[in-house]
């Protein structure tokens, strides 16, 4: 638990001292202590791991154990602290990955393939749906008599001879709509 604290005074102090590139390296270094420094530190004394290579960190990233990365995290600590022009191009990008590349909080969301799987899964949802509505027109009562267009205009002729809302409605002067008809 002292390392990580210690560790975390470091890369706060460091943070205070170097400018705005460096204090996002030093918080992603910080974060990373806080998570797995005080799980390694209750589990068992921390052994020395040797130091890894930082070229191509990114490709062998997901592949290292939690010792590893923390380990990566302290080298580039340490390099961090030089002039940035005298740091190898490997160095550079090693520290801009394990800052800001795509793991832990930032990895996608979405794998390959999972738009494949989403379009047939919504596709067969709506498949489901379409032979649900087939199934039901098919086993549904026909339509009542009174929706026919025989039915309509013989409910027309009814309110003319009713005389049914002689004002405005169908049995006015001039009316020119369609009354009770209303299908096709």
């Amino acid at each position: 638990m002292q390392a990580a604290t210690a560790s975390l005074r470091l890369a706060a102090a460091r943070a205070s001292q170097r400018g705005a590139l460096s204090r996002g390296f030093a918080t992603a270094a910080a974060t990373h202590a806080e998570a797995h420094g005080a799980a390694a530190a209750s589990a068992a004394p921390a052994r020395k791991v040797a130091p890894i290579s930082l070229s191509n960190v990114e490709a062998r990233w997901t592949k290292l154990t939690e010792e590893e990365q923390a380990t990566v995290h302290e080298q580039l600590e340490g390099i961090q602290t030089k002039d940035w022009k005298e740091l190898s191009v490997d160095e550079k990008k090693a520290a801009y990955y394990v800052a800001f590349g795509p793991h832990g909080p930032r990895a996608p969301a979405s794998q390959p393939g999972d738009h494949t799987k989403i379009w047939l899964s919504v596709g067969a949802l709506v498949g489901v749906a379409a032979l649900l509505t087939v199934g039901f027109r098919q086993f549904a009562p026909p339509p009542p008599k009174t929706i026919t267009r025989e039915w309509e205009e013989a409910s027309n002729q009814r309110a003319l001879e009713m005389k049914l809302n002689p004002i405005t409605g169908i049995s006015s002067e001039g009316y020119s709509g369609k009354g009770f008809v209303q299908t096709k």
